[in-house]
């Protein structure tokens, strides 16, 4: 993986094939956009490939559920604070489970771990790395002489560049504040006095508790880089005196045709309007149609192709498992499919270029329909194709559409009324049966005496 930190690719060596990510999640005060699916997605990916490779992963995804813009909103709805960070971590939920997002192995919120980020301020200020003012306790930035060393930039031009509020009792522009005095609710009780931790200690308190000191890959958007997980780092170390996160891993920005996206400019995508005019699979494939650290621009146009991918990977999913017969191809099928599974990993291998790896894998699906087009595919040959087509859906996060008992009973019986009536050259009811089913996005495939069905995801 590329390491943000070294700016170089490194080879990841975890202790006994166990590793350990944390990825920061999002602040829950609105509804998850797009930008935050791409990130989700690749890190989903990632976790699902280390897991197809025989590694045991512990994935640990926070929530950001006290922040200025969560009590914001619920002064100007009239609500308290915690109504609405769980209002929108069950949209989040949602959301993520309509795009096949496997959930974390812990998914902790800050405000379960307020004792643990007290501790953690405590254990600085007898360190001598924060200490305390009239506003709360700051984070002593001067005195660990690593910092910068992430976002790659002088101290001098941190300052200056930083969005740092401006507060007359901090000894530094830049020393940050690991905890704020405030006398309104939500506040929590500390041995400085009541008040609420600082956004970036909620992180360092939890990936601390849940993978310990020293974990294999710590993620995130890459707008995260400063300060948060700058100062991440820092406090961290200064704590406890070792390397915090071995490889850092950052996902590119999402930008609307070409822009920013920005209430302001109204062009922000949720992720629930994305699914209801695309699909999950689709929008898989979006994000990871392009190289994890690069940008990606959200176009109908970009989303389109994937969609039209969707179509021809759907197809082939449904031939193989529909696929009759034996003997066939069935040497130059093993070899095709071991081909494309070498490719498609050392494409994943080499920092997860998942463009690169679609590629492999959908050179191989237009091989295998172009076999079941020219009525070439056997059943024996497809159950050798299925197993390595399956494992490559599985770590794409990619999901055909299944029909339940009560429908397929009912696809199967049209489709029989179908065959009865084009066996009595009654070609305009048949198609009118074809039209019925396509209205339940069912699409009929003919193939020499017999015809394979396709339960299409809607878009």
């Amino acid at each position: 993986m590329h390491n943000t930190l070294s700016r170089q690719v490194e080879v990841m060596k975890p202790h006994d094939k166990t590793v350990r990510m944390y990825v920061c999640g999002v602040t829950v005060y609105d509804d998850s956009h797009i930008g935050h699916a791409r990130t989700v997605i690749v890190f989903d990916t990632l976790r699902r490939y280390l897991l197809s490779k025989g590694y045991k992963v512990v994935f640990v995804q926070n929530f950001t559920d006290v922040d200025d813009k969560i009590i914001n909103r619920a002064k100007a709805e009239g609500k308290r604070a915690e109504e609405i960070s769980e209002k929108y971590i069950d949209s989040y939920f949602r959301d993520f489970g309509g795009l096949n997002v496997m959930m974390a192995d812990h998914h902790p919120k800050a405000t379960e771990h307020i004792k643990e980020m007290i501790q953690l301020i405590d254990g600085l200020i007898k360190k001598e790395h924060a200490y305390l003012t009239l506003n709360g306790v700051y984070f002593r930035v001067k005195s660990f002489p690593g910092y910068g060393k992430l976002s790659r930039k002088p101290i001098e031009e941190l300052e200056s560049g930083s969005r740092i509020e401006v507060d007359p009792s901090k000894e530094d522009p830049l020393d940050f504040a690991l905890w704020k005095f405030y006398s309104e609710d939500p506040v929590w009780a500390s041995p400085w006095g009541k008040g609420r931790p600082g956004w970036h200690i909620e992180c360092s308190a939890m990936s601390l508790k849940y993978l310990g000191d020293t974990f294999e890959i710590h993620g995130g958007g890459h707008d995260l880089v400063f300060p948060h997980h700058e100062n991440e780092i820092a406090q961290s170390e200064s704590y406890t005196g070792k390397q915090f996160a071995k490889i850092w891993v950052h996902s590119g920005m999402v930008t609307i045709n070409s822009q920013k996206m920005s209430k302001s400019l109204g062009n922000i995508v949720t992720i629930e309007q994305a699914l209801k005019s695309w699909g999950m699979n689709s929008l898989r494939l979006y994000c990871l149609s392009v190289h994890y650290a690069k940008p990606l621009d959200y176009t109908d146009e970009l989303v389109k192709e994937s969609a039209q991918r969707w179509r021809q990977i759907e197809t082939c999913a449904f031939e193989l498992r529909s696929a009759a017969g034996s003997g066939g191809e069935v040497a130059a099928i093993r070899q095709l499919c071991d081909e494309s599974m070498k490719a498609f990993e050392a494409a994943m291998d080499d920092d997860m270029s998942t463009a690169l790896a679609l590629t492999e894998f959908l050179k191989l699906v237009a091989k295998l329909n172009q076999y079941a087009a020219a009525d070439k595919l056997t059943k024996e040959m497809a159950d050798i194709a299925l197993s390595i087509f399956d494992k490559i859906m599985e770590i794409l996060g990619l999901k055909t559409v299944i029909a339940g008992e009560k429908e397929r009973k009912e696809i199967e019986e049209m489709l029989a009324a179908r065959n009865r009536l084009r066996a009595e050259k009654k070609f305009n009811e048949a198609d009118e049966i074809r039209k019925k089913l396509l209205e339940r996005s069912v699409e009929l495939l003919d193939h020499k005496g017999r015809t394979v069905w396709v339960k299409r995801e809607r878009q």
